[in-house]
């Protein structure tokens, strides 16, 4: 069997592009905490010293812009002006309007907020039905983020990325070929003890022992050889710049259309969940061992012009008859996704660091009690999907 070699990438909670994710999405749950019907198109922009919040909002909920911004750049670890930007300091501009109401005129009966398609995708490489490469880059930068934060590694700062390559045999990850870790750090520590400290304290922790051999793999931890201006002031960020690391690391394809910053009756988001939610069930049912779900929409219209399901030749049955099935058993109309996985609640701020996938549905804090996110991620269809199928 051949061998090939895939890479993924992730970028930490202190990227620019992802600040300003953070910041779209924390707008959008301040939103849907007094207003589940609001409609939100929210675009950050993120620079040196400062954040503008531009887009279309219609709600009747009090939003402070100035306090979102701040508290997610606070939350972060923005909270010294050489670090690029602080949120004690910034300043914060902002430019909203309405939400177009010939949109409205078709999305309030139930239509989709827009055209397009989106795609789900699922394998069962990982424990997560993830792609391997794009959960072990997304293990890593959140271990940047954990020892920053503790003060394990005092002179991390906010701003890195990684990325992981994986041999591939017969489909299968047979090891880890390379890592590539960016990480901001303070101008008084040396390359040497970058290296070693973040090979043994970030790295190593989060990678699988049986597909990583810290002797073989290879490393670029830094190859520039100083990363001491990052975040804001080292580059600007735009909400949406980061959807291949929001969704299957380049793995599986793309529609096209941000998350971050959209209410769920813009399909971009809220059908990406669903073919998510459809593709992991067909996964965890044992009907394929990698699939792909392709859903496109007509604006204003509520049943989707086309379901699509590839299998890569490893399904129990046709892909015909299995995209037949999916759509029988998944009602994918905005209204019944926004429904079934109860997306009209403020649950999105989580969603715009570390993936939008391969997470466990988990309890958050909301307005007087625990609210459950990362809906899509449940495989509460397998059942239906064996009994459908006859496996």
């Amino acid at each position: 069997m051949s061998r090939r070699l895939f890479t993924s990438e992730s970028v930490t909670e202190g990227h620019p592009d992802k600040i300003a994710d953070q910041v779209s999405d924390a707008v959008l749950d301040r939103v849907l905490a007094e207003d589940p019907e609001g409609r939100v198109a929210c675009e950050t922009l993120v620079t040196t010293g400062l954040v503008m919040v531009a887009g279309e909002i219609t709600t009747r909920a009090h939003v402070n812009f100035p306090e979102i911004v701040r508290g997610v750049l606070l939350a972060i670890g923005y909270t010294r002006a050489e670090y690029g930007i602080d949120g004690n300091t910034c300043a914060v501009l902002t430019s909203i309007d309405r939400q177009s109401p010939d949109i409205a005129q078709g999305v309030n009966p139930g239509g989709a907020g827009d055209q397009g398609m989106m795609f789900g995708y699922a394998t069962d490489e990982t424990p997560e039905l993830m792609p391997a490469p794009i959960v072990f880059a997304h293990r890593i930068v959140r271990r940047l983020a954990e020892v920053r934060k503790s003060g394990q590694i005092s002179w991390l700062r906010p701003d890195g990325k990684t990325q992981v390559t994986v041999a591939y045999e017969g489909g299968r990850p047979l090891y880890i070929h390379t890592v590539v870790v960016s990480a901001q750090h303070a101008p008084d520590v040396t390359n040497g003890e970058i290296r070693e400290t973040l090979i043994e304290c970030v790295v190593r922790p989060m990678l699988p022992p049986e597909l990583f051999d810290p002797d073989a793999c290879r490393f670029h931890i830094n190859p520039t050889g100083r990363f001491v201006v990052g975040g804001p002031h080292g580059d600007a960020g735009l909400t949406g710049r980061k959807i291949i690391v929001d969704t299957y690391g380049g793995m599986g394809r793309h529609g096209g259309g941000a998350f971050s910053g959209k209410d769920p009756t813009k399909v971009d988001r809220s059908a990406a969940y669903a073919a998510r939610w459809a593709a992991k069930n067909v996964v965890a049912a044992g009907a394929a061992r990698r699939c792909e779900l392709q859903i496109a929409y007509a604006i204003g219209v509520s049943e989707p012009v086309s379901v699509h399901m590839d299998t890569f030749g490893t399904g129990v049955v046709p892909d015909e008859r299995l995209a037949e099935v999916i759509a029988a058993l998944f009602d994918f109309r905005p209204q019944a996704i926004i429904e079934r996985l109860s997306l009209s609640r403020p649950i999105f701020l989580p969603t715009a660091t570390y993936g939008h996938f391969g997470r466990e549905p988990a309890r958050i804090a909301g307005e007087g009690q625990a609210i459950e996110t990362f809906t899509w991620e449940k495989t509460d269809g397998v059942q239906q999907l064996r009994d459908a199928l006859g496996i």
